[in-house]
């Protein structure tokens, strides 16, 4: 008998975007039906699993969907080699990062890139995050048919954020390390930021609200916005984190409109495309644009924003996008 299954990965790192994304997508599908094959969460238990993991996928006949990356180079290999040498199984990865891009984004970099386009290949289809990153995979040298997710689903256990009223208020959540833009904003209207690693000065017009988990941050955030800018500029986002926003899909974004908040982004980010299509927020150039930026919104169209950011919401919380990307992507591949 053919299942679906999903590898049930557990990232050692707490209250951070990439785990709560990667347990999101395990719970949503599971949900319909896919069937977890579950990992230990200490390390020794990883290694020794991963070691035996060809016995262990040698008995499932179906699909298998891991998420990537998950654990070091040498464990995710052994888990592919594995998945792979069962004929029984169609390989599909979730593409939540490319290494190549958030820490080798040059030409010195050739061969890691090469590596990460040789990993992917070897999967019978892929998950990618958006339309940018897909053409870019394509570009690349990726051969084996892709799907777009769109954005990240979030479980989000905490009641939708209802407040209409306009009062221009904004907020950021993140790892505060690989936000040093923060250092030097400066706004009339204040940026309330949540997040770890607050341990540098922030100026005047930026209020730390403290660290949740991804579970508790919902109920905290009581702003009209979210903001999705990264890198260590406010003129434009620039490094390595900066810049990725052009083919990545920031979990925050799903935090932000899964809690009902619509959002202000890069306006060269891949995501901004989703934002404006759907009208569950603005994009911004240089975030010195920003007070003029609230300014100028009213409150009918703020109302509207509001709207459609509840209704997006509402799929997220029920795993709309991974469903329905899996979906495609298991037709295509004749599953």
């Amino acid at each position: 008998m053919k299942n679906n299954y999903i590898l049930s990965w557990h990232d050692s790192a707490r209250n951070t975007g990439g785990v709560k994304a990667k347990s999101d997508v395990v719970y949503f599908l599971s949900k319909n039906g896919v069937i977890p094959v579950d990992t230990p969460s200490d390390k020794f238990g990883k290694i020794i699993t991963s070691i035996f993991a060809k016995q262990r996928l040698s008995k499932l006949n179906g699909s298998l969907l891991i998420q990537y990356p998950s654990g070091k180079n040498l464990i995710r290999n052994l888990w592919m080699k594995a998945a792979m040498s069962n004929k029984k199984l169609k390989v599909i990865l979730l593409v939540h990062d490319l290494e190549v891009l958030r820490f080798h984004n040059d030409n010195n970099h050739l061969e890691e890139k090469r590596k990460e386009i040789q990993f992917l290949n070897q999967a019978d289809g892929l998950i990618v995050l958006n339309s940018k990153m897909q053409g870019l995979l394509s570009e690349t040298g990726i051969t084996i048919p892709m799907v777009s997710l769109r954005i990240w689903d979030y479980d989000n256990p905490q009641p939708f954020n209802d407040e209409f009223r306009y009062n221009k208020t904004i907020c950021y959540a993140g790892n505060l390390t690989k936000s040093m833009f923060l250092k030097s904003l400066n706004l009339s209207n204040k940026l309330h930021v949540f997040g770890p690693n607050a341990n540098f000065t922030l100026p005047k017009s930026v209020i730390y609200e403290g660290e949740y988990t991804p579970q508790e941050l919902p109920k905290m955030m009581n702003f009209n916005f979210g903001l999705i800018w990264d890198g260590i500029s406010t003129k434009t986002c620039s490094g390595s984190y900066g810049q990725y926003l052009r083919f990545n899909d920031p979990h925050k974004t799903s935090l932000y409109l899964s809690t009902g908040l619509p959002v202000i982004v890069w306006k060269h980010a891949a995501i901004a495309d989703f934002i404006l299509r759907n009208k569950v927020g603005k994009t911004v150039g240089n975030l010195n644009e920003l007070d003029h930026l609230l300014d100028s919104i009213s409150e009918a169209e703020f109302t509207n924003m509001k709207k459609n950011a509840i209704t997006i919401g509402r799929k997220m919380r029920q795993g709309f996008y991974i469903n329905s990307a899996y979906s495609k992507l298991k037709n295509e591949l004749g599953l």
